[in-house]
């Protein structure tokens, strides 16, 4: 079979060329020599001879292609408009950096393929990581129909997948938006909203959206796919399947978009920790482009962008998330269509919460972090103790009478259980049980601080190896007694016989709670607002200090905002949280009373 070579001498479809190809950025945003970039030492092939609108390429081997990627930043000016914003209805001018580093080594790079006999793109697989609001899902749309409609490829399959149709029409939605405001794609393809599916009835070509069951997905044929957020993908199950059905096209393109994610052993960390591998040596996969830009956590992930990066001018500084010089890097789009007051305000918020510190680290500087992280900062609790006391019992006289909210974080009978009541006032008074067999243990973890409470009464021993429940029930009637209980929170772990027992004895009503997100991120966000106010006067109960100190919170992926605390595993680490979820549900008992009363409460000084 001779040498084939392709020549395209018209634009992707007849449209007006707008005036500028690219849309200005900052000064300071860099067009690299693509020249340069590394690509694998191929001289096989004859001359190329793309040409697009009178420019020719004359280059051999693996090189490349400028009029090849010219045609792909054509594509979008030309075709496609913005869907929202300030620059709705307008032409898809790529910002220098989305030209530069992603559209044009993309669709420029080409090799000669000796199975083919023809040029075809070098990147087959490509990863897109950057923060939240920098156009991940507009230029996803942008490659998505490109391959759909202008890469010369008969009956294309391209598919936009994530893990349910809703996160998948993220991309998919603004592609339909784009073919909708063009007049040429309009014209030209058909959507048929059942099946959200888009057909070329010229090149008999298809592009939908599918979800991430890859057991249906099995015999697609992709010419493109495009896997959103990888973070929330439980397994690597649909990646692989559409991964392994190549062979069938000359120049497919599978990619990933994504934030970073907080799971360090999920598949969306280790494709984006070879990508990561990918990037900082090319040669061991020269198949793949990576586009990632994520802000350093260390000062050894700073000295390595500026390794592999050298010279760049928005490379970070340091390692400090809330310094302003280090927010480019992972924000490409910053100060052009994604706004810095905005950025500033998270920022801000970071500041005050540890959940919003996670979620700004995560989302916006596109780090990796813990999932879970400490949901308290220790010197906050430090600057809320007041008036240090002296006893747990040091302030009962004064309380008698008020009424009060209960939590209880009962544990099994091997273990330590806690008892919060919070005041009208705000104050909080906490009991501590705890069986002897387990003092020995936790004495030696915290080098003799556990004995110490248990000596001082700041904990309750109960003889034996289990806790004695009726001491328990004793102490919740003598409180029931001396206060003015409203209700009872308990977890559900704890059981319908405890409920009994505690109803039984008391009269007292018993609601059903639980550690699960949506039963703590209301008390939960309600304490650490409470806490960065410094509304708290906790009077340095030591017990309730050691479990702050070791609290730590949880949020879901993919939203930031909802929190849950973080037991510790028992049987690997000598510390214990109980008394915080007996207070988070006991402020679950106070939110209970309706809205106008709970903004009516004044903050919390704690004893006890």
């Amino acid at each position: 079979m001779g040498a084939v070579t392709r020549t395209r001498t018209s634009s992707p479809a007849s449209a007006p060329r707008p005036r500028s190809r690219t849309r200005p950025g900052p000064a300071d945003d860099p067009i690299p020599d693509h020249d340069k970039r590394w690509r694998p030492r191929d001289r096989k092939g004859p001359t190329c001879g793309y040409t697009f609108r009178d420019k020719t390429c004359a280059k051999r081997g693996a090189h490349y292609c400028e009029p090849r990627a010219d045609r792909a930043v054509a594509f979008p000016a030309e075709l496609l408009r913005h869907i929202k914003g300030p620059y709705r209805r307008k032409p898809f001018v790529l910002r220098t950096w989305q030209e530069h580093e992603i559209i044009r080594p993309l669709f420029g790079e080409v090799l000669w393929s000796v199975e083919w006999q023809r040029y075809v793109r070098r990147y087959r697989r490509a990863f897109i990581i950057v923060g939240r609001k920098n156009g991940k899902s507009e230029i996803a749309a942008a490659i998505q129909l490109l391959l759909f409609v202008g890469d010369d490829e008969e009956a294309a399959e391209v598919y936009n997948a994530a893990k349910d149709t809703k996160q998948a029409e993220k991309v998919f939605g603004p592609a339909l938006r784009m073919v909708q405001l063009s007049p040429v794609l309009a014209r030209r393809l058909r959507y048929y909203k059942n099946e959200r599916r888009l057909v070329d009835e010229k090149s008999g070509s298809i592009y939908e959206v599918i979800t991430a069951d890859a057991k249906g997905e099995l015999g697609h044929n992709p010419h493109g796919f495009n896997l959103d957020e990888v973070l929330s993908q439980p397994d690597g199950s649909l990646w692989e399947a559409m991964d392994t059905a190549d062979g069938a096209r000359e120049q497919e393109l599978l990619f990933a978009t994504s934030t970073e994610t907080d799971e360090p052993n999920s598949f969306g960390a280790s494709l984006i920790d070879e990508a990561e591998k990918v990037q900082e040596d090319p040669r061991r996969a020269p198949h793949v482009f990576t586009f990632i830009r994520k802000a350093p956590a260390t000062e050894q992930e700073l000295a390595r962008l500026h390794r592999i990066f050298k010279g760049h001018p928005h490379l970070p500084v340091s390692t400090d998330p809330y310094d302003e010089r280090n927010w480019k890097w992972a924000n490409p789009a910053l100060d052009q269509f994604k706004s810095r007051e905005a950025l500033r305000r998270h920022a801000l918020a970071a500041k005050a919460n540890a959940a919003k510190e996670k979620a700004f680290r995560q989302f916006q500087l596109n780090q990796r972090v813990q999932q879970a992280y400490r949901f308290i900062p220790l010197d906050l609790w430090d600057l809320n103790a007041g008036e240090l006391a002296a006893n747990p019992t040091w302030r009962d006289g004064q309380l008698a009478g008020r009424r009060c909210w209960a939590g209880l974080d009962l544990s099994s009978k091997l273990d330590l259980t806690a008892w919060a009541l919070l005041f009208d006032d705000g104050s909080i008074r906490w009991r501590f049980w705890v069986p002897e067999a387990v003092v020995p243990g936790l004495a030696e973890a915290t080098d003799g601080a556990f004995q110490r409470w248990c000596d001082a009464e700041w904990i309750t021993v109960t003889d034996g190896n289990v806790i004695d429940y009726q001491s328990i029930y004793e102490a919740i009637e003598e409180d029931h007694e001396q206060f003015a209980i409203v209700d009872v929170t308990y977890d559900k772990w704890s059981g319908e016989p405890v409920r009994q027992e505690i109803t039984e004895r008391t009269g007292l009503e018993c609601y059903e709670s639980g550690t699960t997100y949506d039963r703590m991120t209301g008390p939960m966000t309600e304490f650490s607002r409470a806490l960065h106010a410094r509304e708290y006067r906790h009077g340095g109960n030591p017990v309730a200090r050691w479990m702050a100190e070791h609290l730590k919170g949880k949020s879901p992926a993919d939203d930031p905002d909802r929190v849950r605390p973080v037991k510790p595993d028992r049987k690997t680490q000598h510390v214990r949280i109980d008394g915080m979820p007996a207070l988070f549900f006991a402020i679950d008992g106070q939110m209970r009373q309706g809205e106008d009363e709970y903004l009516d409460y004044r903050g919390l000084s704690t004893v006890g």
